[in-house]
């Protein structure tokens, strides 16, 4: 059985718009196109476009995509890897939400009576959840920074790697700690952090004013990176991109 485009983009939510531009890229090419000019589907490619799906909701760009449905042999095999990956995802995502309800807790008690949050929480539980690496800059729509970044990490220590993680938690914590105190994106506490951001990120290697302003978008384009930083507090994605934009106008333009 096969299906026109209309009725696959009807069935996944997608636009007709969206599968065109897959099968020009060559990541879902149709079934077979009709004298009428119109794209068909069979239910190989439905499944394929499931897959393609799946791994956008887990923030895999289709560059990445591509590469995995090529290499992948068995179907069946990889949609088991698929559901892995979402089982641990779900997980994750119950932790962090739970750690949200516990700071708000926290907080309502700390403001009520006048403890310190310190003093009713360990700090390390604040991060209980929450993988800084899922908003690092993107190891996959920027290729050669996630090369660089590949190296820097294989040279480390799993120790040294969670504490870098814990690190730049820390600073996403302080920025939103800014942002609540009422410093506008481009006052110079929120640009000093972004510079020390930006110093880190040269570190790996030189990145280009467009290829920053372009991390500087996935901050809320991203919707993994937004998640990330909207589960620390609302509004920090924004902000973050905000800062960034900021930092390129005064100091690298």
């Amino acid at each position: 059985m096969a299906w026109p485009i209309a009725e696959v983009a009807r069935m996944s939510g997608v636009t007709a718009r969206t599968l065109r531009h897959y099968d020009e890229i060559g990541l879902l090419p149709p079934a077979w196109i009709g004298s009428n000019g119109h794209r068909y589907y069979e239910e190989r490619q439905l499944l394929q476009l499931q897959q393609v799906l799946v791994l956008r909701a887990l923030g895999v760009g289709l560059t990445e995509i591509a590469r995995i449905l090529g290499d992948q042999v068995d179907e069946l095999e990889a949609l088991r890897g698929h559901h892995r990956q979402l089982v641990t995802e779900r997980d994750r995502l119950d932790v962090l939400a739970a750690t949200v309800s516990r700071t708000i807790a926290d907080l309502e008690r700390s403001r009520k009576d006048g403890t310190p949050m310190t003093s009713i929480n360990r700090p390390e539980n604040l991060f209980e959840g929450i993988q800084p690496a899922d908003v690092d800059i993107s190891l996959r729509d920027f290729p050669e920074h996630a090369e660089a970044a590949r190296l820097a990490t294989a040279e480390m220590t799993p120790v040294e790697i969670e504490a870098g993680q814990r690190e730049r938690t820390a600073r996403m914590v302080h920025l939103a700690e800014l942002m609540a105190g009422g410093h506008p994106a481009d006052a110079e506490p929120t640009q000093h952090m972004i510079d020390e951001e930006y110093q880190l990120l040269s570190e790996l290697r030189a990145v280009p004013v467009e290829e920053y302003l372009a991390i500087a978008r996935s901050c809320t384009e991203n919707e993994m990176w937004s998640a990330a930083y909207e589960a620390i507090a609302p509004g920090l994605a924004a902000y973050q991109r905000a800062a960034m934009e900021a930092y390129t106008a005064a100091r690298l333009s």
